[in-house]
Order: structure tokens, then C-alpha cells, then sequence
């Protein structure tokens, strides 16, 4: 069995306004009815393959796990990581989790933000490394390359691929300009560093051991002292904090002379820009690329998406431009230009707008919440309830609050009454009493909440019982 480690924890802050930190670009349907993430975990399943074990943060976890279940997996561990650390103490972490129980078995770490077309050959490929995995070599898979790209690091090859599914790598190669990516696709020699590894658990083990021993003592540390919550197991924060962050390739790949090269070529991006996600997108004849209600009129090799679902864009005359609206911001920009888009995420950063970080739709253990309209002394959500979720009970010093269910049934607690709510049905939450959101359903629940108050900070909560065990005061 191949034990997918599925690294959960990037924030893809060249896709904004998409991807933010408080919900970032794995968890969204860029290509498709499932996430990037989904999509990873569905093709690291089926016959071969364990449960994965997913390392992610803790802002996280709730929303790894749910949308798991959406698709009908059920992750073998979720490891919650205190602080991003880059890959190489993630790598070392769940190589120390896995050797608790199958010190011999392989490990296949996969970024879970990456897209293949055609998983059936991505999985054919890593069978074939297998053999070199489990003779102790540390494999790694690289993308027959069809372009010079200036934003993919490079693995130099020993040689051209042949026919052996396995290929001697001779060195890694950091990102090139465009004179120089042309050089290396021409040789023939060169693929695209995919960032996915495939290795037994002792070979990994051991290469730290080789190459990073300053990592091991304390992430053994941080393993050894992980504490079970709610099913997933936090990592020891203490512990964590003397980890140095470092990548895989870094620490590593990058000094190791055991290391072979699994080429493919199954369609991969890591959408890791707007060009890119223009370029795997369904094209039509004059290059336009559209998603949500949008129109586009004599445009040319432009992405047109409209993520609200209900707010029309349309483009008039562009050519080589990404156009990405969201309810809170908009993207408009060069696609020669994608790579940079992170400049935007920094400078938002400095002036202090929320749209840097925060996402419109508030996501929570128990489902989302967004607001339609905010006032002097009033503001009006959409909550959405998942299937058996259920709010913390909870009380507000300086707001009240109506609920009107337009979707589902709800059973809400107030103060010492507890009833049944169905669509069409509100009720009213004084300042000050205790209360309690729950579905019971198998559906969702949709309500509107008008909350009124002289303060409506999302930190006017007070907690008396939670099933998340959150902490007493904080966000819903």
C-alpha cells in the first residue's frame, strides 16, 4: 500500500482575489465540480493507495475534513501543523507518524493544489516508480514539458527519457528566464518539477537523518508530544516553534545522489497563476475563457470569471487580460503580468484591507456565513448550516438578533425554550441569552440573521458549550 501525504497548507496568493489566506486556492472549484483539493484525494485513492494523511493548519482542519466526506474519503490522519513551516518538516512529520505503524511502507507527498487531466496515467506512473521507491531510492515526478515556463523549477536529467519508466536525475534547476527555459526544453533533457515524491518511510527517514539532522530532534519532538483533538492530532507547539522552515527540495533533494525522475505527461499544472488557469481552461475559438455569468465581447486570450454567481462581468475589447470579480474585489490585469499578483496581495496588505487575507464567505466547523449589508447599529448575514452541525451555545453583551429560516429546518435553543424551526418561521434572540443554532436535517440549513446592537464585532461571543471545543470567546 502507497500512503498519500497530501500537503494542505499553501495560500496561492497569485490567485487573488480567489484564493486568500483565510480560504485559499485548494479548497476552491477552479477546474470542475471538485476543489483542487478533492481532486488530489480522489486521485491518490482506490486500490494501492491507504488513507491519506493530511497535513494542513488548524484555520483549516474543519474544512479539509468536510469537504473528505463531501467525496466519500476518510482521511487515515490529519495532522495540524502550528505554524507553516514549508514541506520539509511537513514531509519529516508524517514520515514520523507513518513509522509508527508501517516503518516499511511507501509515501507519496503530492501538494494538494495541483491538477492532472489524466489521473488513470498519473497513477500507472506512480506504480512504476514503486519499484525504485521500495529498493530505497527517493523518487520524484517531473512533467514532460510542451513550452519554455519561467515560472516552474526544472529537473535536469542524466540522460533522455527512454523507454524505462525511470530516469536517473542529475541535478534540480531554480526557476530560469525565457532564453534559458527555451534552451533546456529544446535539449530534451529537462522536465518541470512537479513538487510530488514517492519514497519508503526508512529511506526518508534516513535521508534526514543524512542531510537535515537539525530538523529531526525537534519535529520528533513536536510528533512525539502531538496531542489527539476532536480526531485530528496538533503537533506540539512548543516544539514546533525551534522547526526552521525549509522546503523538501532544499533540505533534501537537493543534496542526495539517490534520487530517480519519473517523467509524465498527463496534463499537470499547479495553477499556480491566473495564466495558467487561463491555459487549462476550456478555450473557445478566440482563446476567451469564461466562468460564472459573464460576457465577453470581441475579446481575445482573455479569463472572464464572475465568483458571486449573480454579478454579470463583461468584457469589452480585451486582449491577453484576466478579469476575476468577487462580491469584495476585483482582479483586472495583464496576463503576461500573473506571476506578480502576489505584489497585489502585498500592497492590500499595507494598507490594511481585509480583502488581503479574509474571504467574503466566513467558513466555520459548522458551515459559512457572509453578510449581505452592514449598518451604523445593524448588519444582515446569510448562515448556512451544514447536515448535523451545530452552533456553539453562545451569548452576546452588545447585540440582539432575529433568525428567519428560508431553506431546511432548524432547532434552535433560547435561553431554557427549545423549538423547531421550518422555512418561512423566525424567532427573536434578546442581549444577553443564551442560545443555540442546530441542524438536524440531512440538508442545509439557509437563514437570514438581522443582528442590531450598539456593537457587532464578531468577538462579542461569549461560549458556554461547544462541540469544536473552541475557545470561550471568538467567532461564531
Amino acid at each position: 500500500m502507497i500512503h498519500p501525504v497530501i500537503l494542505c497548507g499553501g495560500l496561492g496568493t497569485r490567485l487573488w482575489p480567489l484564493s486568500r489566506k483565510s480560504y485559499p486556492k485548494q479548497f476552491a472549484r477552479l477546474a470542475g465540480d471538485d476543489t483542487l483539493f478533492q481532486a488530489t484525494a480522489r486521485r491518490l485513492s482506490g486500490d494501492g493507495f491507504a488513507a491519506p494523511v493530511v497535513m494542513t493548519g488548524a484555520q483549516y482542519r474543519f474544512i479539509a475534513t468536510q469537504q473528505l466526506a463531501e467525496v466519500g474519503i476518510d482521511p487515515g490522519a490529519v495532522l495540524i501543523e502550528p505554524e507553516g513551516r514549508n514541506t520539509a518538516p511537513a514531509v519529516l512529520a508524517a514520515a514520523l507518524y507513518l513509522a509508527q505503524t508501517d516503518p516499511d511502507g511507501l509515501m507519496l507527498v503530492a501538494p494538494s493544489d495541483h491538477a492532472i487531466g489524466v489521473e488513470d496515467g498519473f497513477r500507472a506512473d506512480v506504480m512504476a516508480g514503486a519499484d525504485a521507491a521500495q529498493a530505497g531510492h527517493l523518487v520524484t515526478f517531473g512533467v514532460v514539458p510542451d513550452r519554455p515556463e519561467t515560472g516552474y523549477g526544472y529537473l535536469e536529467l542524466d540522460g533522455r527519457p527512454g523507454a524505462a519508466p525511470v530516469v536517473p536525475l542529475k541535478r534540480f534547476v531554480e526557476k530560469p528566464d525565457g532564453a534559458e527555459a527555451a534552451r533546456m526544453v529544446a535539449s530534451g533533457k529537462y522536465l518541470w518539477n512537479a513538487g510530488i515524491f514517492l519514497f519508503s518511510v526508512r529511506a526518508i527517514l534516513a535521508a534526514f537523518d543524512a542531510h537535515a539532522l537539525d530538523l529531526v530532534a525537534p519535529v520528533t519532538q513536536a510528533v512525539e508530544k502531538a496531542k489527539s483533538d476532536l480526531g485530528f492530532l496538533r503537533l506540539d507547539a512548543d516544539a514546533w516553534a525551534a522547526v526552521d522552515g525549509i522546503s523538501l527540495d532544499y533540505a533534501i533533494m537537493e543534496h542526495t545522489d539517490n534520487i530517480v525522475a519519473v517523467p509524465f505527461a498527463h496534463g499537470w499544472s499547479d495553477l499556480g497563476s491566473w495564466d495558467a488557469v487561463w491555459r487549462e481552461g476550456d478555450l473557445d475559438e478566440t482563446g476567451v475563457v469564461r466562468a460564472g455569468p459573464v460576457t465577453a465581447i470581441d475579446c481575445e486570450n482573455t479569463l472572464l470569471r464572475s465568483e458571486d454567481g449573480h454579478q454579470e462581468l463583461v468584457g469589452l475589447g480585451l486582449r491577453n487580460i484576466a478579469a476575476i470579480a468577487m462580491p469584495d474585489g476585483v482582479l483586472v490585469a495583464d496576463l503576461d503580468r500573473a506571476q506578480d499578483v502576489g505584489q497585489v496581495v502585498a500592497a492590500l496588505r499595507l494598507s490594511g484591507a481585509r480583502q488581503a487575507h479574509e474571504f467574503p464567505r466566513d467558513h466555520r466547523p459548522w458551515g459559512w456565513f457572509e453578510s449581505l449589508a452592514v449598518g451604523g447599529r445593524f448588519q444582515v448575514k446569510r448562515i448556512v448550516v451544514n447536515p448535523g452541525a451545530s452552533l456553539s451555545l453562545q451569548s452576546h453583551l452588545h447585540r440582539a438578533e432575529h433568525w428567519i429560516v428560508v431553506e431546511g429546518a432548524a432547532r434552535v435553543t433560547i435561553g431554557d425554550d427549545l423549538r423547531l424551526l421550518s422555512e418561512n418561521e423566525s424567532v427573536y434572540v434578546p442581549v444577553g441569552t443564551r442560545h443555540r443554532l442546530e441542524n438536524p436535517g440531512k440538508l442545509p440549513v439557509v437563514l437570514i440573521e438581522v443582528q442590531t446592537g450598539s456593537y457587532l464585532g464578531e468577538d462579542d461571543i461569549e461560549r458556554h458549550d461547544d462541540i469544536y471545543a473552541r475557545a470561550p470567546e471568538g467567532g461564531a
